[in-house]
């Protein structure tokens, strides 16, 4: 059996006056390495596209962190400075494909603005600076450090017994890498929260009505994925799912030719 194939939405990025569809090396590493699957990089536009098309190739959705923030207006809140910086062709990108990856029961795990971008196409809103709310801890990256020190692992999530993402990593405490300034703030009805970080803030959730593996954390699993056994159980779980899933699935039946 060749390997399966999961699409990771990209970000739109600017570098020297042009614009790019771009995916962090990361989260493709964490895909071949740890949850050994390819990986297709889905470009963003904001129309245009044929959901059903890109997921009939695949067979999984990664969605991954990104600099950018899910637009209020998705979650039908004002949009201020503070919101952004916004990717609107990753919004419009990321949450068909995820609503209808669920739909079809494809596994699905989505990372940092991932499970945010899950929470959202399900119905959920977002909460914006959170340090800046009473009791919340900053959750936002370290000044001074290098990217390994930015991503070190120096927080405690409780996973709680009897959840997807237990059944993977066990219940109880975990140490996580989880770095964000927005957070869930009313949890989608179709959402389980399945960890939280000493504040109460929501770090992992599943869905609950899901027919394959469909879950998303807010930290970020990928960065260690190849030496932390934690991040390195999510992503092989995820594999696994994938796997199964390209076993299973039906073959995609090309259009008839033109006589």
């Amino acid at each position: 059996m060749t390997k399966p194939i999961v699409a990771i939405p990209a970000d739109i990025r600017s570098f020297d006056g042009a614009s790019w569809h771009a995916v962090q090396h990361q989260y493709l590493s964490a895909a071949l390495n740890a949850a050994g699957v390819m990986a297709f990089i889905i470009p963003a536009f904001e129309a245009g596209y044929d959901t059903d098309a890109i997921l009939d190739r695949v067979d999984g959705l990664l969605v991954s962190g990104s600099a950018s923030n899910v637009h209020p207006s998705l979650y039908g809140a004002e949009a201020s400075d503070k919101d952004g910086p916004f990717d609107p062709a990753r919004d419009a990108t990321s949450l068909p494909l995820i609503r209808r990856a669920i739909d079809r029961a494809i596994p699905l795990l989505a990372i940092c603005r991932g499970i945010q971008e899950l929470n959202v196409a399900l119905g959920g809103s977002l909460a914006s600076e959170i340090h800046e709310q009473p009791g919340i801890w900053d959750h936002r990256r370290p000044e001074g450090v290098d990217r390994d020190g930015m991503y070190a692992i120096r927080q405690t999530v409780h996973v709680r017994e009897g959840s997807c993402i237990a059944g993977i990593l066990g219940p109880g405490d975990i140490r996580v890498n989880s770095l964000h300034r927005q957070a869930i703030a009313r949890t989608a009805p179709r959402l389980q929260v399945e960890a939280t970080a000493e504040d109460g803030t929501v770090e992992a959730v599943s869905v609950i009505d899901a027919k394959a593996f469909a879950v998303g954390v807010q930290w970020h699993p990928e960065y260690w994925a190849e030496t932390d056994k934690t991040s390195n159980r999510l992503f092989a779980a995820f594999g696994d799912a994938v796997r199964d899933y390209a076993v299973a699935k039906p073959p995609v039946t090309a259009a008839p030719a033109i006589a």
